[in-house]
């Protein structure tokens, strides 16, 4: 096997090369903004959008066991795919005194050159994504200041913090297509219900994911979740969840109990370049699961300084299941998402292609810099450990698992194209030899080219 990307990265690279020089070439005097008509009921404030994205992807030794879903996957060791989502939303005022608000959009996403086999030679779907309305309080209620109460049903996006158990709604890749893109993150269902007030939010909800139609658990949840924010830099929150799934499917999932606790807090005022992320995760569900999590991060920027390097340090435990007792302590990785490089797949090769938060355990160390307002670039070192080595794989006896490294770059060209480039390595220690009989480097690049309108 060899990293051979060209191919699947050939298209992208010349749209990355060129759209900026025409651009540029068209020249002229900036035009008076445009009018746009939509055809649509006036009385309403109509907001067109769309979002497109492309990426190739290029592997050697690959290692495919998709952590997301729990579906073996067969890519190749080289593949592309893209996605397209228009989108229209749009507001009405004085509707109770406040103001009532809905989207809709849809996906369109495809994966080439990487076939399972129960699918077919590619992989592609076309489903509505956001469908839902709601109403916002506007200044209909006094005593909790403007839009202090907001309610939402239906195909609607919902997260929490910061990725870590509770972010996307939907899942990707298999027989959907665009497993890397992750333009899917509205639940299959949301009733959410919100009052803010000052520096409080409160939240309650129902949520039910949108699951591949190969990796069907019938997860649901309902929970609350509260968050005290005094200031810009400071965030403490404190969430309960509720789960139900297929008890012959997901038998640690049905009637789990979710308890967790986090602060994303700049503790020094005089020093607000320092940060501190705390987050500690217990889920319990009689002797079908008992398992906690935790994770701890310091973070210092240089702000003053010119590309404004910032380096982070993370921990990062999620419990695995002990041989030696009866009962389950391996974490459930839950409804974890991306906010950022790192958050919550861990590495590009490991996190994203076959290590779930479970029976882990990660030393991150992260360099950031920023040259300009258009580029964002860094680099990322994993070690990965296990915290159970026997119940991770017959014949594992090794906590050593994987050191990985990571390099990336964000590059927006203008104020609708974006383009990210990643080049990872990562050395598998003894576990990784041990449970795939796996001693050769693996090696990974991917370009992709966003489009938001």
């Amino acid at each position: 096997m060899s990293l051979d990307v060209r191919r699947p990265l050939g298209l992208v690279v010349l749209l990355v090369t060129f759209i900026p020089l025409i651009a540029r070439a068209q020249g002229g005097a900036p035009a008076a903004p445009e009018e746009r008509p939509t055809g649509l009921p006036s009385g309403v404030q109509w907001t067109f959008n769309f979002d497109a994205g492309a990426g190739g992807f290029g592997f050697r030794n690959s290692l495919f066991e998709d952590p997301k879903e729990g579906v073996k996957e067969t890519f190749g060791d080289n593949w592309a795919e893209g996605f397209a989502k228009p989108a229209i939303s749009g507001k009405v005022n004085g509707v109770a005194g406040g103001e009532l608000f809905g989207k809709f959009s849809v996906v369109g996403e495809r994966t080439y050159a990487s076939p399972p086999e129960l699918v077919g030679p590619d992989e592609s779907s076309f489903f509505p994504e956001d469908a839902f309305i709601g109403w916002r309080s506007g200044k209909a209620i006094p005593a909790l200041g403007d839009n202090g109460l907001e309610v939402t049903v239906g195909r609607a996006p919902f997260t929490i913090g910061h990725g870590l158990i509770l972010w996307d709604g939907a899942a990707e890749g298999g027989s959907r297509g665009g497993y890397w893109s992750n333009a899917r993150k509205a639940w299959a269902f949301a009733t959410i219900g919100r009052i803010k007030t000052g520096p409080n939010t409160l939240e309650a909800f129902y949520l039910k994911k949108d699951e591949l139609p190969e990796r069907i658990t019938d997860t649901r949840l309902w929970g609350g979740n509260y968050e005290f924010r005094p200031g810009a830099r400071n965030t403490f929150g404190a969430t309960y969840l509720h789960l139900w799934a297929n008890p012959a499917v997901s038998p640690q999932r049905n009637d789990l109990n979710v308890y967790n606790l986090r602060a994303y807090t700049a503790p020094v005022p005089m020093v607000p370049d320092v940060t501190v992320d705390a987050e500690y995760v217990w889920e319990r569900n009689q002797d079908r699961l008992h398992a906690d999590a935790w994770t701890a991060q310091g973070a210092y920027e240089l702000s003053m300084v010119t590309w404004k390097p910032k380096f982070t340090y993370r921990y990062a435990f999620f419990q695995g299941d002990d041989p030696s007792t009866t009962r389950n302590e391996a974490f459930d990785p839950l409804l974890l998402g991306f906010s950022d490089w790192g958050y919550w797949w861990q590495g590009e090769i490991a996190g994203e292609y076959f290590l779930s938060n479970s029976n882990l355990i990660s030393h991150m160390v992260r360099a950031h810099v920023t040259p300009n307002d258009s580029i964002g670039a860094g680099a990322m070192y994993y070690k990965f450990l296990l915290d159970q080595p026997g119940s991770f794989a017959p014949g594992v006896t090794d906590r050593h698992l994987l050191d990985e490294i990571d390099g990336y770059c964000d590059w927006k060209i203008n104020k609708n194209f974006t383009a990210s480039f990643v080049l990872a390595f990562a050395h598998p220690e003894l576990a990784a030899q041990q449970a795939f009989n796996r001693t050769q480097n693996f090696r990974y690049g991917m370009v992709f080219l966003a489009y938001s309108y």
